[in-house]
């Protein structure tokens, strides 16, 4: 068969009439018989592409011909077989997913080290941090020697996964690495931005690397994201495979493994029995009590709360920006926030109050000595795979960071539990709610799962104690709830104007002391929804300190750890698994109020 050559470029640029652009683009290559990737943005182009040489020359000369890309510099490797099934021109927001505003490589890049250089840097044994800021699971198959993963599953991680770094290391020097040099370019001057004073980025990356340099200081191969999987430093394909199931990078040893087979399973997601399984949960169940003993939260430490700055506070001061995203708190609180060096800037130094803010800056608010409220932690897993995990929250418990509470909270108890996996929620319950939660064990796997929720597949049932004995034994509730927030996140029925939303009802049984239980499917989502149209129809649910009897909001704060629960439980959820296919339904346990 005829050698197969590999292309892998982008560059930073500003291109116009994209629209245009991508039409030729794509009519050109499929008549050229090339295979691949091309994405175009306002800030450039990256692409990986595969076919005859002589048509990737043309390609080359087609796009080089573009206004900014004139400069545009090609990896190049060959391959015995065609690595892509088909070829793609879309145009994006970013050439490189980061969601961070204000970085601009093509304008303001951060400093480069060549690949030579950085070799004669690691021959002459120089003091030198290697930051992989790869996904863990490109890490897996090889790195730079002592080199230290950032630790993400996706590049939009990175800025959190950032300010987790030692503090000592913003005054080291820092060798930010990649696959090809891409996302090094927004994630270096990132790290300026947070105030890393000796932040270089490795020119051309792993790939640029390997053609200059070899395996010198490397282990193993280079991750790629086509058919290949992997590299060698001589830029040859290597015989690692990924595991279909679970998208594992594989290397030969791993596809040894007898829990290897093909397109089904791997030594990494592979369950053979129930009793493993269950041995399974019981681990996690235990590492789970260990993070919460002593609870997360209740040991004081400083926690920094991210204030990004709208385009509406542009150029104004600092205090004008806190008070009028933050008008609950009193001015002069932030003014004493201010005047005792509690707000950050990017760069982490301290700013005064009259500091003028621009759009899409962030600053931090560090609060010392924090100590976050109770929680209940009784989690209890009742399904886990090598692609979704089932559990049983308890309340109260929020599920994210959110008003007094970040690490006690049901995101960050797993992260810690399952590292370096970080759990994905699919769908959300209020912290004072309690039940069945289904969460991602992968970006894959989320990408998968949450359209579930967004087509309405998912089938729902919840159980509610209400105050009051609805007349009717079933009734639904169509009233249109408000989309915009109330006092403290709560939500208003309204007549006119609000989303659409639907939920069925069904009286279990009618209590002595003038309480009922209810079976409750939402064929809608909207927030608060149950609650709102219960509280509506006058039935409010037993607990609830929002929405109270006559009509009248409360507080919406998490109930303390001792207060009467909120007597609302997600009791039953019907999903597809996102790799098997089957339809599972997953019940959890009825709590004592919901028993007879």
């Amino acid at each position: 068969m005829p050698t197969i050559t590999n292309i892998a470029a982008y560059k930073f640029a500003p291109l116009q009439d994209l629209k245009p652009l991508r039409e030729r683009l794509i009519q050109q290559c499929k008549a050229w018989g090339l295979r691949g990737t091309i994405l175009l943005s306002p800030e450039g182009i990256n692409l990986f592409v595969a076919g005859l040489r002589a048509p990737i020359d043309r390609l080359l000369g087609e796009l080089r011909a573009v206004p900014g890309l004139a400069g545009l510099e090609v990896k190049v490797s060959d391959s015995d077989h065609q690595p892509f099934h088909r070829m793609l021109v879309k145009i994006k927001k970013e050439i490189i997913a980061f969601g961070v505003e204000g970085i601009d490589p093509a304008h303001q890049p951060a400093p480069r080290v060549s690949a030579r250089e950085l070799k004669q840097w690691l021959d002459e044994g120089r003091p030198v941090t290697l930051l992989d800021t790869r996904n863990d699971y490109e890490v897996k198959l090889g790195t730079f020697h002592n080199a230290v993963p950032i630790g993400v599953q996706h590049f939009r991680n990175f800025p959190d996964a950032v300010r987790k770094l030692p503090a000592e290391l913003k005054r080291q020097p820092i060798v930010t690495f990649c696959t090809g040099g891409i996302r090094c370019e927004k994630a270096a001057p990132f790290m300026l931005r947070e105030g890393f004073e000796k932040i270089f980025q490795l020119d051309g990356g792993i790939l640029k690397y390997f053609e200059e340099c070899g395996s010198a200081h490397y282990d193993g191969e280079c991750f790629v994201f086509d058919q290949r999987v992997g590299v060698d430093p001589s830029l040859h394909e290597t015989d690692s495979t990924q595991c279909h199931a679970c998208q594992t990078p594989l290397s030969v040893d791993d596809q040894q493994d007898p829990r290897y087979v093909a397109g089904k399973s791997c030594p990494y997601c592979h369950r053979s029995t129930e009793l493993q399984r269950a041995e399974e949960i019981q681990r996690r169940q235990e590492a789970i009590r260990r993070v919460t003993t002593p609870l997360p939260g209740s040991q004081p430490y400083d926690n920094f709360r991210p204030v990004k700055v709208p385009a509406s506070f542009d150029g104004r001061t600092l205090l004008e920006c806190l008070s009028g995203l933050f008008g609950h708190v009193p001015i002069e609180d932030w003014r004493r926030h201010c005047e005792a060096g509690r707000m950050l800037s990017p760069t982490g130094e301290p700013v005064g109050a009259d500091h003028v803010v621009q759009v899409g800056e962030r600053y931090l608010q560090r609060k010392p000595e924090t100590v976050e409220p109770d929680v209940n932690v009784n989690i209890q897993i009742l399904h886990e795979d090598e692609a979704i995990l089932v559990l049983n929250k308890p309340a109260p418990l929020p599920m994210h960071p959110c008003g007094r509470f970040n690490r006690n909270t049901l995101q960050y108890i797993l992260g810690e539990v399952y590292k370096p996996q970080s759990p994905r929620p699919a769908h959300r319950l209020d912290a004072n709610t309690s039940g069945v939660v289904v969460l991602s064990r992968t970006r894959h796997v989320a990408s998968l799962l949450q359209p579930q929720f967004e087509r309405g597949e998912v089938e729902k049932m919840y159980l509610a104690r209400v105050q009051g004995h609805p007349p009717d034994d079933q009734f639904e509730c169509r009233a249109a709830i408000s989309d915009c927030s109330g006092d403290l996140g709560s939500r208003e029925t309204v007549t006119e104007g609000g989303l659409p939303a639907v939920t069925l009802f069904r009286v279990l049984e009618r209590f002595p002391d003038q309480t009922a239980l209810l079976e409750v499917i939402p064929r809608t989502g909207r927030t608060n929804q149950i609650r709102v149209h219960l509280w509506h129809l006058g039935w409010p649910i037993c607990g609830d300190q929002a929405y109270l009897p006559g009509r009248t909001l409360g507080e919406t704060q998490t109930h303390p750890v001792n207060a009467p629960p909120l007597c609302l439980f997600a009791h039953r959820i019907t999903i597809t698994h996102p790799l098997s296919r089957q339809r599972l339904t997953f019940e959890g346990n009825r709590p004592a109020w919901a028993m007879d």
